[in-house]
Order: C-alpha cells, then structure tokens, then sequence
C-alpha cells in the first residue's frame, strides 16, 4: 500500500512540474510576442538643413563721450569781471566775445609803455645826430676817433632802449587785449562760476568756462587684453594702424538704447595697455553736426562682424556639455550622431559655424525640447519633419 501511494505522489509531482515548464514557456513567448507589438516607433523630430548665408554680429563696448575739441577758458590777466556776453550752454563762434575784464590799468600802463619807447626813439635819434656829426670831423682830421667810437655807442645803447621800450609796450597791449576774452572755437559754453564784479586771476583753479566743439564728437571706449588680440587676428594689415582701418563703420547705442542716427569711425588706438586696467583706449568719431551729442554723454560702441558667407545654426538646436556646443546630426538610415562644433560667432537666435558640420548636412532642430525619456543618443532612428531655413529666419530673424 505504502509503496502505492508513494508511487501515485511522484507521478502527480512530476505532473505539476511539466504543466508548470509549459505556462513558462507559454509565458515567455507570449511576453516576447507582446513585445514585439508594442515596440515605440522611431520619433517624429523637426529637422533643419545646415546653410550658409551672409550675417552680421556684434560687440558692444561701454563708452564716454567727448567734443572734438574741449577748451578751458581762463583768464590771463587778475582783473575784475566787468562783463558777461554769453549764458551758460548758448552756442557760440570763433572769436566771438565772452567775456570782459575791467581795462584801465592795462591801459595806463600801455600808455606809459608807449611814452618810455617816443623817449627812447628821441634818445636814439638824438645819438643818430651826434654821430653824424661827428663823421666828417673825424675824416678831415679835425678830431680823434675816439669822439665818434663813443657816440656810436652812445648811438647803440639808445636803439636798444628803443627796441626795449617797444616790447613794453607790445606786452602792455597784450594785457590789454586780454581783457577781451573770445572763443578761440565754436562750440556750446560750459557752466560759468564767476558772476559779474568777481575778481579772477591768472592762478584761479576753475576756468571761467568751458567751452567745447561737438561738431564731431569722439567716443572712448576700451578692449580687455584677449578682446584686443581677436581684433588684431580678426582684421588685415601689417600694422595697427592697417588694421584700424579695416574696422567697418561702427554704431552708437545711446542712453535710452536707441541707435544714433549716424555712423562713426575708428580712428585711434593708444599705444600700451593700461597697466590697472588691463584694457587699451580706442576711440570712435561721430558727425554731430545738430548737436544732439555733449561733452559727458555715455553710451556704447557698437561694432560689427562681417560674414560674407557662414555656416548658420539655430541656437535651439544645439545643447551644451562642459562648455561644449553639440548638435545632433542625421546619418545614414536617418539614425543621429552628436556632433561637437566650432563657434566663431553668434546672434541672439543663431550660431555661425566654422567646424563641426557642414553646408548641407541635416541636423535635428529643437534637440532640447524633444528629448525622450532617457534622451536621445547615437544610433538612435528618428522619422525627419523637414523644415526650410526660410520659414525659421521669418520666425526668427538672423
């Protein structure tokens, strides 16, 4: 009986397991054929066509602005302010008055100058006639040479008396001519401290004025070391100088970032780096012929980049990893490769390429946006959505 029983529990056991290997089995491939089924399909992705196209980038410099010329008006004789002839900020012009110290010492004292230098003229043509006088004499014999050796000398410390007398009184009307001072340039006038009945003088720390020609106004602003050595690498020429004149127009963004209505130039670069700052000055010049722009003003210089030809990408279809740009682009069998690039410049929008890809070669817009869970990655087949260059420059503009 026992060997019964035991005989019935193997059979059921091995009964149990084969049902059990066949649910597994069944089980796996069914697993399998779910699998199979229900397997994503290759995403759907915007694609771009790499092109190349002309563009323009920019740099922006902070910069001070100064007139053409900038002219401390100072008194040159102590005096008394006795006139006025201009406001604060009018617009005058070369030689006009401005102002006018009171006179009459310098007057007395040219009249007296000029009284000195008739005496010494009198002296001088008083020696003249003892000379000639004496000329005759001394060829007939009548008297020594030593007579008119003397009178001639006599004759010479007269004409230098003279000739003293009359640098006084040159000096004496240049006192006087200083107490009529005019604009050497036009130009707008300055503040002016001093009101009428002050006493100014030759020593004073404050000008009477400051008057400045902005019909061209120079715009100072300064490149860092590295800044410097791309636009020496970046423009033709043997020289600095060379160089400078390489550097097209440029613009200016005033306070309120509007664009100044005219272009300027390069002009000027110091010779050395500033030793605190690090940076070298260069300096643009604006026409200001309405004189919108003053001595004072700030704002930016803005210089372009010209790109006869570069290869342009879209800034949403690149991403970042340690400080690298990559894009995905499209393979063989529409699967994706990453890509590193060279960036040599940028808009607000767009990348301009100089290595990585090339003219012509498809590459996955908005990267960023469409990853899928995990990311995408290389090797991975993607279904490519076409979409032309030119409906993305209306959208956004290079």
């Amino acid at each position: 009986m026992k060997r019964i029983l035991n005989a019935f529990v193997t059979s059921k056991l091995q009964g149990c397991l084969l049902i059990g290997a066949l649910l597994l089995q069944y089980g796996c491939g069914n697993s399998s054929a779910e699998s199979g089924a229900f397997a994503p399909p290759p995403p759907q992705l915007p694609v771009i066509t790499v092109s190349s196209l002309p563009a323009t980038t920019y740099q922006q410099f902070p910069a001070s602005l100064e007139g053409k010329v900038n002219v401390e008006i100072r008194a040159q004789v102590d005096g008394y302010l006795e006139k006025i002839y201009v406001d604060e900020g009018a617009y005058v012009k070369a030689g006009q008055p401005l102002f006018k110290i009171n006179d009459h010492i310098y007057n007395e004292q040219a009249s007296s100058a000029k009284s000195s230098l008739l005496a010494a003229q009198a002296n001088m043509e008083k020696a003249q006639v003892e000379v000639d006088r004496l000329t005759p004499l001394v060829e007939n014999g009548v008297i020594a040479d030593v007579q008119l050796k003397t009178a001639k000398a006599a004759y010479e410390a007269a004409k230098a008396s003279a000739e003293q007398a009359k640098a006084i009184v040159g000096n004496a009307q240049i006192n006087v001519g200083y107490t009529l001072i005019k604009a050497p340039v036009s130009g707008y006038i300055g503040r002016i401290p001093f009101k009428i009945g002050s006493l100014v003088t030759k020593g004073d720390e404050q000008p009477l004025t400051l008057l400045s020609d902005v019909s061209e106004m120079y715009a100072y602003f300064s490149l860092s070391e590295p800044d410097f050595i791309a636009f020496k690498n970046k423009y033709a020429g043997n020289t600095i100088e060379e160089k400078v004149k390489q550097i097209p127009p440029v613009e200016l963004i005033l306070a309120d970032n509007n664009v100044y209505e005219q272009k300027g130039k390069v002009a000027l670069v110091e010779g050395q780096f500033d030793k605190t700052t690090g940076a070298i000055n260069l300096r643009a010049s604006f026409p200001n012929s309405g004189g919108t722009l003053r001595t004072g003003n700030t704002g930016k210089v803005k210089i372009p980049t010209l790109y006869p030809s570069a290869l342009v990408v879209p800034q949403e279809a690149t991403f970042e990893i340690q400080d690298k740009v990559f894009v995905y682009a499209l393979a063989d069998s529409n699967k994706i490769v990453t890509k590193p690039l060279a960036v040599s410049g940028r808009t607000t929008n767009y990348y301009f390429v100089s290595d990585g890809v090339k003219q012509g070669e498809k590459i996955v817009l908005s990267s960023q946006s469409t990853m899928l869970m995990g990311g995408l990655r290389d090797g991975m087949p993607i279904v490519p959505q076409m979409i032309s260059t030119d409906s993305l420059l209306k959208v956004k503009p290079l």
